[in-house]
């Protein structure tokens, strides 16, 4: 018992030694001083707030088409005769010149016929007021009181003139189907399409193709109702007369190079589209084929074009680079000695390349055009130009004597001033 007790005091003395000289090594061991992280301020690149005029535009698609288009048909029957050799696809003409001609043969012979008949009814009626007169005269001199209507041959006369009508009627119908026998169009234009040709037989009705009018061609652009307050067109647009309503550019990318028409918008459709909820406006340029033609090249129908139109004056405007604009409406502005301000700004218009806003930053001042993660207001920045120059008076200095929990980051996830050199 007493040799077991003692093996237990040694064991005991032992472990309270080796606690000891861990504790005293624990104690006896210097603490690592604190390091004290001196703050960086985030950089940042900057762009001028310019106050200025501007004029909206408002950037739309669409596809020309013809002003007039039409089917040619043809109102009497018969062979045809004649073909014009511009009546092709792509073919010019001009208006009223002769596109197809039918065999004419059939109403020469009518009309012959019809003047025959004019001529016998003028014969029928010269008798028949030969005839009332003289039955007059025998009653003046033979009669008593007030002769008859038929003793006067009054009818006869009456139905004389009536077939004279009738048969003046169907001469003139006769010349009108003769003149049908050439087929026209009352426009200058093109062929679009052909259905019919020489030889072939037709009958009132047939289709013998397909021309337009090259006088103008029509683009519908498609406007949101935002756009429409852009621009400040009404939805009962009507420019009125030529030459009338708003400018509009056309381009497209057409032979290898970029071409551009200039047009105007005359109006816009009766009502909104119920399908896309925009409402359509009509641009029309003219002598797209001629005057109107880009460096030579026509504003052909069926191109798909891109406009550009140029709407109202907005003054007292802020211009602003895109990439300032944080979500829908938020700029960050550089204040003097390096602070950042976040400012909700009212959006009036926008694009790929530019904010138009009409409060919430003033003319001069420096928005951050630079990605910035976690950014608030007092944040301490240093600003660059688009050069990589530093701008001292919207810079904030280095404190040594300052202390922070760590480096602000870019979205790069890079410490900014690496983010700056690499954007330089």
């Amino acid at each position: 018992m007493g040799k077991f007790l003692g093996r237990f005091l040694i064991l005991i003395v032992v472990g309270a030694v080796g606690v000891g000289v861990i504790v005293s090594l624990f104690m006896s061991q210097q603490r690592p001083e604190r390091a004290n992280a001196a703050p960086r301020p985030v950089a940042v690149f900057v762009d001028e707030a310019r106050l200025d005029t501007i004029a909206l535009q408002v950037s739309s698609q669409g596809e020309a088409r013809p002003r007039t288009q039409i089917n040619l048909v043809p109102q009497v029957a018969g062979r045809i005769t004649f073909v014009n050799p511009d009546f092709i696809e792509g073919g010019f003409f001009e208006a009223g010149e002769t596109l197809v001609q039918i065999d004419d043969a059939d109403y020469r012979l009518a009309v012959t016929r019809a003047s025959a008949q004019v001529a016998q009814a003028q014969q029928a009626l010269v008798r028949e007021q030969a005839e009332s007169e003289l039955a007059a005269s025998e009653w003046a001199e033979l009669g008593e009181g007030e002769a008859s209507s038929l003793t006067l041959r009054e009818p006869q006369l009456a139905e004389a003139r009536a077939q004279l009508a009738a048969a003046e009627a169907a001469l003139q119908a006769a010349r009108l189907d003769l003149q049908r026998t050439r087929i026209s169009a009352p426009f200058s234009g093109r062929v679009r399409t052909k259905s019919a040709d020489l030889g072939q037989y037709v009958s009132p009705g047939t289709p013998l193709g397909e021309v337009f009018s090259t006088d103008a061609v029509l683009v519908r652009l498609p406007l949101t109702d935002h756009e429409l307050g852009l621009l400040g067109i009404p939805i009962a647009y009507n420019a009125g007369g030529d030459g009338e309503g708003m400018p509009v550019e056309l381009s497209a990318a057409l032979g290898g190079s970029q071409q551009t028409w200039q047009g105007r918008i005359t109006r816009t459709d009766s009502a909104i589209d119920p399908q896309t909820r925009v409402l359509y406006a009509i641009a029309e340029v003219t002598d797209p084929y001629g005057a109107g033609a880009s460096n030579g090249t026509p504003l052909a129908v069926g191109l798909f074009v891109t406009a550009n139109i140029t709407g109202r004056d907005v003054e007292n405007a802020y211009i602003l680079p895109r990439s300032a604009l944080r979500g829908q409406n938020s700029v960050y502005v550089a204040e003097e000695g390096g602070t950042l301000s976040v400012r909700t700004v009212d959006v009036i218009d926008s694009n790929s390349e530019r904010v138009v806003v009409s409060s919430g930053v003033r003319g001069g001042e420096m928005v951050v055009i630079s990605p910035i993660r976690g950014a608030s207001d007092g944040m301490r920045i240093q600003t660059f130009d688009a050069a990589g120059e530093m701008i001292a008076a919207y810079s904030a200095t280095y404190d040594e004597d300052d202390t922070a929990e760590g480096l602000a980051e870019t979205e790069t996830g890079e410490a900014d001033s690496d983010a700056v050199a690499s954007a330089g």
